[in-house]
């Protein structure tokens, strides 16, 4: 509400249409939402009547590629566009969902909804090469964690995904995954232990020292040169859905990896950490948006997109599509996860193939303008995206 305030020229109304739409005439269940609900599609989405009764037929789970039409969601979002955000905190509809959590013995109170306030801070950024990038600051850990990766390779002379490229991928990624482990996932100070690991990362030490899914993203350019990068998360999901609201609520605390101290880490009031990264760039006439859902895997995904365009020069499509790796820190020892067609070399680290491109590894959606070429945008075939033009 306060971003379409400052920056927004269209009504709530306008804005919500094409949702409203969607949401009375069904959008279709994607085969990766599919394979996830046929292991949670019980478990979890089957503690609210009417959530369970949008993806199911019966008892049985709605096939991949069918209509799933939420009950109550219409109006929902029809009576936010008339009544804008303040029903959503303050009306009868955060009356429903703290009335509905604390029911089932949750945290979330009408207080919580009703002092609640957007926060603006100031953007991390980074020069990364020609491009200025401005994302997501603390105590996000995720926009800190993709500028110490991107800036481990400025002074490097890679121009394409050699062995010796994606061993120094590897390593970077090694290093400040780590580092984020030990000294981020815990940290008392998260603003000092972020400036910890870019000081590192500018003078090159990061490496030497520490070596050893319902997340949606959307990017928009237009043509005055304004960029917008927006990722929203339910987290793991909670299948909480308040009767009469169509509206899932979220579950972040099920993110293990951000609240590694519990449920009930922090004083009422503090901001939960994020792995998201929305980003938006610019060099010269051209500016470009970009984000990723995938939990851990945005960093690294982001990461690689933004060399691969920035530093191989790759188009956006291809550089969105180049085949990718994650390194996993958690457990015992390190282990790098990658994709086919990659010729990666012997490695320090254990090896995870996986046999295709997939969702696991992020879905990086990308739009850019350039003043004297127009617009180009793309979307990443491992998750179900699309990209669209209005003019």
């Amino acid at each position: 509400d306060q971003a379409s305030n400052t920056y927004g020229r269209a009504k709530w109304a306008d804005v919500l249409a094409p949702s409203i739409r969607a949401a009375k005439d069904g959008f279709p269940l994607s085969s990766a939402c599919h394979f996830y609900l046929r292991y949670s599609g019980t478990a979890i989405f089957g503690r609210s009547d009417d959530g369970y009764r949008a993806l199911h037929d019966g008892d049985a789970l709605r096939p991949a590629g069918s209509l799933v039409q939420v009950p109550h969601l219409a109006n929902t979002l029809e009576a936010i566009a008339a009544e804008g955000s303040e029903l959503f905190y303050k009306g009868d509809l955060g009356r429903a969902i703290a009335e509905h959590v604390q029911a089932g013995g949750g945290l979330l109170t009408r207080e919580d909804l009703q002092n609640y306030e957007a926060r603006v801070r100031p953007c991390l950024t980074a020069n990364i090469g020609e491009w200025t990038l401005a994302t997501n600051p603390p105590p996000a850990v995720g926009g800190a964690v993709l500028c110490a990766m991107l800036m481990q390779f400025l002074g490097t002379d890679f121009e394409a995904w050699t062995p010796d490229a994606l061993a120094h991928l590897v390593a970077v990624q090694e290093a400040t995954l780590q580092y984020r482990q030990k000294h981020l996932d815990l940290s008392d100070d998260i603003k000092a232990d972020i400036a910890t690991l870019l000081d590192n990362a500018k003078a090159g030490n990061l490496i030497s020292r520490y070596a050893s899914g319902s997340t949606v993203h959307t990017s928009a350019v237009d043509s005055d040169g304004l960029a917008c990068a927006i990722t929203a998360s339910s987290g793991y999901g909670s299948g909480e859905m308040p009767a009469g609201t169509g509206l899932w609520l979220n579950n972040c605390l099920g993110e293990i990896e951000l609240n590694q101290r519990g449920l009930e880490a922090g004083p009422p009031g503090s901001r939960l950490p994020s792995n998201m990264a929305p980003t938006v760039a610019r060099s010269g006439d051209k500016v470009l948006a970009a984000g990723s859902p995938g939990a851990d895997r945005i960093t690294t995904a982001l990461q690689q997109f933004f060399l691969s365009m920035m530093q191989m020069n790759m188009p956006l499509q291809e550089a969105i599509e180049q085949p990718r790796v994650h390194v996993e820190v958690r457990g015992d020892a390190p282990v790098v996860a990658f994709e086919p067609g990659l010729d990666l070399p012997d490695l320090p680290i254990a090896g995870k193939p996986y046999p295709q491109k997939g969702m696991y590894f992020g879905g990086v959606g990308a739009t850019l303008y350039d003043h004297n070429s127009g617009f180009e945008f793309a979307a990443d075939s491992r998750r179900e995206g699309g990209t669209f033009v209005s003019s």
